[in-house]
């Protein structure tokens, strides 16, 4: 009884809830401190900085063999991180995978899972090395260049944070879940992030001052992604950057591809980051099954080494585009990225700013260089020291050599040297375990020249620590080494988000060519691409295309301009010029689909270049089949994403061509037989944007009109065929009639000539453009082409390769300075060059 009552007397009571309010402060402040939030420093949890020290300890670096990973778990759990071993392996296979971090520090061997969700094989089957840049992160650690402090037993020592010679944090970002709190830090581009650093040294060097927020903002672009993508505008980016918490919106990369039969496939070849591959196919799979997605018939996923391809099918008369902003809101086509820069200061938890992150990484930088340089002092002094002791002992070598031989052992020896000859004990000793070797003239000299060099390199190191932009300048030379070692281009581009304001003053006026093929493929060119050659010759290849494809319209412009778009089903679009991508005088350029919603079958036949959307101007139109319309300017100011009617056509009809007028103009018809009508506009009533229009042209059964011009555009019609014969005919040979007449005959068509395929009125100063079905471009000043009659069928404007069957497509207009020869500059208010299908304004 008496020993239970000393048992009970050892109980002590407690306040329970002090107990587990003070239990849980200390286990959150654990959490915190010691396994889920980054170092500011090295960017590094504490869990992958002891994988990547346990694997320098087992001298795994990338020019040796790869280890078991059960080899490296093994290590890091038992001699610095006392957790489970599930925890660390999973930390090595993400710092392996090259979709989840941006510059993998590990280098896996074997399975270690995929983009899909797929896990890594078990650390027994799989085996790992230390990446190259991962011996950035650990350079100079033997340099006293970093704090160690003991391990969980006290029977190792590892370091409290690594050297770090790039800013790992932001390079490769981090995600961790505390304690009441997390940080989700995205990746970036490891150039663009140490020019970031570099600009910070560069105004402290040079101008001794701190560094703007708006100087980073121009270098850091934003998050570079390992899986690439699109972040859709810079709000979210800036707000992060400036406050440290933001939201980025990233899209996937979608490519729309035409297939056989009129049908279309949506084409996926980059995610958004941390997506799930696999999960986001089931996604989609289950809003078409569920019909919240309507127009998908196939889904597959094509994805191989080549790359990431995820193919969506659709039906015959499904728009892409639609089911692609459908996709984006419902499935993870689209996602957005929550940043949270929070990480550890001093062992605190701090939320930071970009300006933030990079000074303290520079911080951390001076004070490794500086740790660094006192140790290599300190021993280059300790060996320039013993070197002093040699260098003495062999100018008096037979003096040494005597004391040394009458001395009953070491100990009398270094005594009589030190008193002989005032060295000290190091010295000393150094002497006596000097080998006889040494005493050669070459080894001499080599202890000279090793002193030599000693001297300077102290000298040196003493600068250093004397002068602090000496000390940032040998960190500007470090990092650029690691900077031109590693890095690479940007894989996520920064793209336009519709929400937000627009960049319109970002895009600089200037003159562009806009080019579309029979098939659709549309681009964006400087002028300087053409230069001009003389009637006759044989053209450049002005776009490389698809076989059957060549380039149908092309017009001159500004890229602040309006493009509207005319199709053939009488519906219009409009898009600002510079929305155009650009691409080279020989790319293809990019699919319409991509950047207009145009429904199935649905093709672009006229475009035309548009500044204002003024009162009392007109578009006047005309179909294939003579029907003509004119319609106010201003029922097209608000035109929506999908489109709007301009014209009601028949079944067997589609427009042409469009042009701007002020209702004073003549109009001229061409058809491709040869006949040409002039009528004055105000024969045209004003109509309303979905009427049909009236006839302006009666046709025979097998013609059709090929071109529309007014008498506004020039003082003579070019008139051109397909197999590159041509003229000028002055525009008074062509009466006014009534309009809806049969016309007069403008060209006489011949067997040598082909059909007409395009008329212009021009002017002695224009030039013309000339496009084959081949792709050759040629661009000639129009006052070398023959004035003549109407009956005639004039010269050879182009060497057409007949036997190819290569025909001229289409032609276009250039106004140029007749002083200079070169495309005149835009101006407000100025006219335009006229095209194929958009003439002056």
């Amino acid at each position: 009884m008496d020993d239970l009552s000393k048992v009970f007397d050892k109980v002590q009571e407690v306040d329970l809830k002090e107990t587990m309010e003070q239990s849980y402060i200390d286990y959150a402040m654990s959490v915190i401190t010691s396994r889920a939030l980054p170092d500011v420093r090295d960017g590094l949890k504490p869990v992958q900085r002891r994988i990547l020290y346990a694997m320098i300890e087992l001298n795994n670096g990338p020019d040796k063999p790869h280890r078991k990973c059960a080899r490296i778990v093994g290590d890091t759990m038992g001699k610095y991180h006392p957790h489970g071993d599930s925890s660390i392996y999973g930390a090595l296979v993400n710092l392996a995978q090259e979709w989840s971090t941006r510059y993998p520090l590990v280098d896996g061997h074997g399975n270690f899972g995929s983009v899909d969700g797929d896990g890594a094989a078990a650390m027994r089957y799989t085996e790992a090395r230390l990446s190259k840049i991962s011996m950035e992160m650990t350079a100079d650690i033997n340099k006293d260049t970093v704090n160690f402090v003991p391990n969980f037993d006290e029977t190792e020592k590892e370091p409290a944070v690594l050297p770090s010679r790039f800013p790992n944090l932001l390079v490769n970002g981090t995600t961790g879940i505390a304690v009441g709190m997390a940080t989700n830090i995205p990746p970036h581009n490891l150039r663009e992030t140490i020019d970031g650093v570099v600009k910070i040294i560069d105004n402290r060097i040079e101008e001794d001052r701190n560094t703007e927020m708006d100087e980073l903002l121009d270098i850091v672009k934003g998050p570079d992604f390992p899986t690439g993508a699109m972040i859709l505008g810079r709000n979210g980016i800036n707000e992060a950057y400036r406050t440290g918490r933001g939201k980025i919106k990233v899209r996937a990369v979608t490519e729309i591809e035409p297939m056989g039969n009129g049908r279309q496939r949506i084409v996926v070849t980059e995610l958004p980051y941390m997506v799930n591959k696999a999960r986001l196919i089931e996604k989609i799979a289950e809003l078409v099954r569920d019909k919240k997605v309507e127009g998908i018939s196939d889904l597959r996923d094509e994805s191989s080494r080549e790359g990431m391809r995820v193919v969506i099918e659709l039906k015959k008369d499904a728009n892409p585009n639609i089911v692609l902003n459908h996709l984006y809101k419902h499935t993870q086509l689209q996602d957005t990225f929550g940043v949270i820069m929070l990480a550890l200061v001093n062992n605190e938890p701090r939320i930071l700013n970009l300006k933030e992150i990079l000074e303290l990484y520079l911080k951390h930088q001076e004070e490794v260089i500086t740790r660094r340089s006192k140790y290599e002092l300190n021993k280059a002094e300790e060996r320039a020291h013993i070197l002093e002791g040699l260098l003495v002992a062999l100018d008096n070598i037979d003096e040494v050599i005597h004391i040394i031989r009458s001395s009953k052992n070491v100990a009398e020896a270094k005594e009589k040297l030190i008193q002989n000859f005032g060295l000290t004990d190091v010295q000393a000793q150094a002497i006596v375990d000097m080998r006889l070797r040494a005493l050669t003239g070459l080894e001499r000299e080599k202890l000279e020249n090793e002193y030599a060099e000693l001297e300077a390199r102290i000298s040196e190191l003493k600068e250093i620590l004397a002068d602090e932009k000496k000390l940032l300048g040998v960190i500007r030379d470090e990092i650029l080494i690691v900077r031109n070692k590693y890095g690479d281009d940007r894989r996520t581009s920064i793209g336009i988000d519709d929400d937000e304001i627009t960049i319109e003053d970002l895009i600089k006026k200037e003159n562009t060519i806009i080019t579309m093929t029979k098939l659709g493929y549309i681009k964006r060119m400087t002028v300087d691409n053409f230069r001009s050659q003389n009637r006759g010759g044989k053209g450049i290849k002005g776009m490389s295309t698809l076989d059957e494809d060549y380039i149908e319209d092309l017009l001159m412009t500004s890229t602040h301009h309006y493009i509207m778009f005319f199709t053939n089903k009488g519906k219009a679009y409009r898009i600002k010029a510079y929305q155009i991508p650009e691409s080279s005088r020989i790319a293809r350029g990019t699919a319409i689909v991509n950047i207009l919603q145009l429904e199935p079958g649905e093709k672009i036949t006229a475009m035309i270049p548009i500044q204002d959307f003024e009162e009392d101007m007109y578009l006047f139109m005309a179909t294939k089949k003579g029907i003509v319309k004119k319609t106010a300017i201003k029922d097209y100011a608000n035109i929506r994403k999908t489109g709007i009617l301009s014209i009601t056509l028949r079944e067997d009809d589609e427009l042409i061509e469009v042009k701007i007028t002020n209702n004073e103009n003549h109009i001229f018809l061409v058809t491709k037989h040869g006949k040409c009508i002039r009528f004055n506009e105000r024969d045209v009533r004003t109509t309303g944007r979905t009427s049909m229009g009236v006839i302006g042209m009666t046709l025979d059964s097998d013609d059709e009109i090929v071109a529309m011009q007014l008498d506004t555009q020039g003082d003579s019609l070019l008139i051109a065929s397909e197999n590159g014969m041509g003229k000028r005919t002055d525009l008074n040979e062509f009466n006014c009639q009534n309009r809806g007449g049969k016309g007069v005959l403008c060209y006489n068509i011949t067997e040598k000539t082909g059909n007409v395929v395009g008329a212009k009125a021009v002017n002695d100063s224009h030039e013309i453009m000339m496009i084959t079905s081949g792709g050759i471009i040629i661009r000639m000043p129009v006052n070398g082409i023959s004035k003549i009659g109407r009956y005639t069928s004039g010269v050879k404007l182009m060497d057409i390769d007949v036997e190819r069957d290569i025909k001229v497509a289409s032609i276009a207009k250039v106004r140029e300075t007749e002083a200079e020869g070169e495309s005149e500059e835009f101006e407000e208010g100025q006219e335009l060059s006229e095209t194929e299908n958009g003439d002056e304004l």
